[in-house]
C-alpha cells in the first residue's frame, strides 16, 4: 500500500474514531446526567459522588481490561463488546426506581462505564498507531471528540429530560441504543494497520535533543518498575483531580455564584468545549514543544484554574466562576492527551494498549480525590474547602513534574 492510500485509510479512521469517542464522552455530562436523581428521586449528593467515582473507576477498568481483550480477539469483538455492555447499562439506568439507587451503580457507573472504557482504549490505541508520525495531533482530536461530548449533547438531553413526552428514563434509553449503534458501527470499519502498511515515519525534532533516551517498546512490567511512571503518575492523578472534581458538581458550582439554572446547564458544556480544546491544543503544543514544556504548562494552567475558582467562590463572582470553569477545562483536557503521547513517547508503541491503560488508573485515584472533596463540600457547605485542597496538590503535581526524566 502506497503512503499516499495509506495517508486516506487513516484519515477515514480518524474521523471515525472522533466520531466515536464523541458519543462515548456522553459519560463526562455527570452534572446533567444526574439530574433526575437528584431532583426526582432525591438521592443524595454523597451517593451521587460515590457513583461519580465507581464510574472513573471501572472506566479505567474497562480500558485495561479492553487492552487484553483487544490483543487477543482484535479490534471487531472488542469494540463489539464494549457496545453492548453500554446499551444494557443505560438500558439497566433507565428503569431505576426511587428504592433503586444500587441500580445506578449496576447499570451506569459499572456496565456503562466499564464499556466506555474498553472503547475508549481500543479506539485510541487503533486509530493512533496509525499516525507514528503526528501521536499528539491524532489523540488530540480523538480527545477532543471525547471531551465536547458535553456541550454538542449535554442541552440535549436536558431538553429530552424537560420533554415530558420523552422523560428522562426514555433519554437513558435512547442514548444507550444510540451509542451501542455508533460503537458497533465503528468497529466495523476500523482496523489496525498489517505489517505490510507504509506509515509516514517521525519527524526528527530539534526539541528531541533536549530529552535524549533509548527508543525502545518497554513491557508493562518494565514500565511498572521505572520510578519516572511513578512521579507522572502521581502528578497526573493530583491534576486530573483538580477538573474531575469540577466536572463531578459544575452544574451546582455556578449556580452556587448565583447563575441562573438554564446557564448553568451552558456553562456545563462550556467546559466541555474547553476540554476539548484543551485536548486539541495539547496534542499541537507537544508535537512542537515536546514532553517537559507541555506537561508543565498544562501543570501551571491547573494552578491558576484552581487559584481562580478558589477566589470565585470565596467573592460570589460570576465572571471570575466562568473564568475557573474554562481554565480547568483547558487543563483537564490536557492530562489524556499528555498521558497518551507520554505513554507513547516514553513506552513505546508495541506495548502502548497496556501501557496506557496502566497510565490511566491515575483517573481512579483522581476520582477518590473528587469523592473526598465532594464530602469536604458537605461538611462545610462551602466550595472553599475543595479548592484549597485542589490547589494543594497542583502545587506538589508541578514539583513533581519538574522532576520526571527519562525512563
Amino acid at each position: 500500500m502506497t503512503i499516499q492510500s495509506t495517508i486516506k485509510k487513516r484519515t477515514l479512521y480518524l474521523i471515525v474514531g472522533v466520531f466515536a469517542m464523541l458519543f462515548s464522552g456522553v459519560l463526562y455530562a455527570w452534572s446533567i446526567l444526574k439530574i433526575p436523581f437528584k431532583e426526582t428521586y432525591h438521592f443524595s449528593d454523597s451517593t451521587l459522588a460515590l457513583s461519580f467515582t465507581i464510574t472513573m473507576c471501572f472506566f479505567c477498568l474497562g480500558a485495561f481490561f479492553g487492552s487484553i481483550i483487544c490483543k487477543k480477539f482484535g479490534v471487531r469483538p472488542t469494540l463489539i463488546i464494549a457496545g453492548l455492555l453500554v446499551g444494557l447499562g443505560f438500558f439497566l439506568t433507565s428503569v431505576i426506581t426511587a428504592d433503586m439507587e444500587y441500580m445506578l451503580f449496576i447499570g451506569y457507573a459499572f456496565l456503562a462505564a466499564t464499556g466506555i472504557g474498553i472503547s475508549y482504549n481500543v479506539i485510541v490505541s487503533t486509530v493512533c498507531s496509525w499516525f507514528p508520525d503526528r501521536k499528539g495531533f491524532c489523540s488530540g482530536c480523538l480527545m477532543m471528540g471525547f471531551g465536547i461530548s458535553t456541550l454538542l449533547l449535554g442541552n440535549l438531553i436536558s431538553m429530552m429530560f424537560e420533554n415530558e413526552s420523552i422523560g428522562w428514563s426514555k433519554t437513558y434509553l435512547v442514548l444507550g441504543v444510540v451509542i451501542a449503534f455508533v460503537l458497533i458501527i465503528s468497529a466495523l470499519i476500523l482496523k489496525a494497520p498489517s505489517k505490510d502498511i507504509v506509515l509516514p515515519s517521525p519527524k526528527q525534532r530539534k526539541i528531541t535533543r533536549v530529552e535524549n533516551f533509548e527508543v525502545r517498546d518497554y513491557k508493562t512490567s518494565e514500565m511498572l518498575k521505572s520510578f519516572t511512571f511513578w512521579r507522572a503518575f502521581v502528578c497526573m492523578a493530583f491534576i486530573t483531580a483538580v477538573g474531575n472534581t469540577v466536572i463531578s458538581f459544575a452544574r451546582d458550582l455556578v449556580i452556587s455564584v448565583n447563575a441562573a439554572e438554564a446557564l448553568a446547564t451552558t456553562l456545563v458544556g462550556v467546559l466541555a468545549v474547553c476540554n476539548g480544546l484543551g485536548r486539541v491544543l495539547t496534542g499541537a503544543v507537544y508535537d512542537v514543544l515536546g514532553r517537559r514544556l507541555t506537561m508543565i504548562c498544562a501543570n501551571i494552567i491547573t494552578i491558576i484554574a484552581a487559584a481562580v475558582t478558589l477566589i470565585a467562590v470565596m467573592i460570589g463572582s460570576l465572571p471570575l466562576c466562568i473564568a475557573g470553569l474554562c481554565l480547568t477545562g483547558i487543563s483537564y483536557g490536557s492530562c489524556p492527551t499528555v498521558t497518551s503521547a507520554f505513554s507513547a513517547s516514553f513506552y513505546g508503541q508495541k506495548y502502548f494498549s497496556m501501557n496506557y491503560s496502566i497510565i490511566n488508573f491515575n483517573l481512579i485515584f483522581a476520582s477518590f480525590i473528587a469523592t473526598f472533596a465532594n464530602n469536604l463540600l458537605i461538611s462545610s457547605g462551602s466550595y472553599v474547602s475543595p479548592f484549597v485542597m485542589l490547589l494543594v496538590l497542583a502545587a506538589i503535581a508541578l514539583g513533581l513534574n519538574f522532576t520526571i526524566k527519562k525512563p
